[in-house]
């Protein structure tokens, strides 16, 4: 944990339901132990989206579509998600959620690798983004991401302390850990040092990074341009 266990249990005390069905999806995403956000993390995810009022969404691993549907209860009533799932075996549970929860029509599940479609979607843009999924491809994924996020639109990037683990030396992590610690490292450099965005890295959940796109650059006096 990277906040005080019983701060978190505190703050899990304060949320309400979000419903049977996504209360009933929740348990049994966490009793199968399928990686879905926490709840503080999703407080924060619905808080945003209520601030930005998106029109567009894309999300990067859907897994069993909580955070869709998640987002969904937060989200204007004509906004849409797009959301991108490469793992089979949970490709139709959240295609089943999806219909339970009656909103197959505002949320689209594209099958596959996200890189790929990334690239597919080359020429949309979106005001939201949450990053989501394999935390090795962060980096590689961005520069795609950057392309198809409007100005002034946010990438959410959960899950890049992993537990606290990326502030330590990577002499103090198992070696088979040291590549995805090395990345994610980068990617968190990448995204403080980038000129396009402005990024706040927050200890809630398993580490979340708020990142906005740069509406105009500063000039080296700290002006807008």
């Amino acid at each position: 944990m990277i906040v005080n266990p019983r701060i978190t249990e505190y703050i899990d005390s304060l949320e309400s339901s979000q419903g049977s069905l996504l209360d009933s999806i929740e348990k049994e995403a966490r009793m199968a132990r399928v990686p879905i956000i926490r709840r503080e993390t999703g407080a924060l995810l619905r808080t945003v989206i209520r601030a930005l009022a998106p029109s567009r969404i894309l999300e990067i691993g859907t897994a069993v579509g909580y955070s869709a549907l998640l987002m969904c209860r937060a989200m204007p009533r004509d906004c849409r998600i797009t959301t991108i799932e490469k793992y089979e075996k949970r490709i139709p549970t959240a295609r089943e959620n999806f219909r339970r929860a009656g909103e197959e029509e505002r949320i689209t599940l594209m099958e596959g690798d996200a890189g790929d479609w990334i690239q597919k979607l080359s020429g949309e843009k979106f005001d939201l983004v949450f990053l989501d999924a394999a935390k090795g491809q962060y980096l590689s994924w961005l520069p795609g991401i950057l392309e198809l996020m409007r100005e002034g639109a946010m990438l959410i990037s959960d899950n890049v302390l992993q537990d606290g683990d990326a502030a330590q030396s990577r002499f103090a992590i198992p070696r088979r850990d040291r590549t995805i610690h090395s990345r994610m490292r980068e990617y968190l450099y990448v995204l403080k040092h980038s000129e396009e965005l402005e990024t706040a890295v927050l200890s809630i959940g398993d580490g979340v990074a708020l990142s906005v796109k740069s509406r105009q650059q500063l000039g080296a006096n700290g002006c807008e341009e």
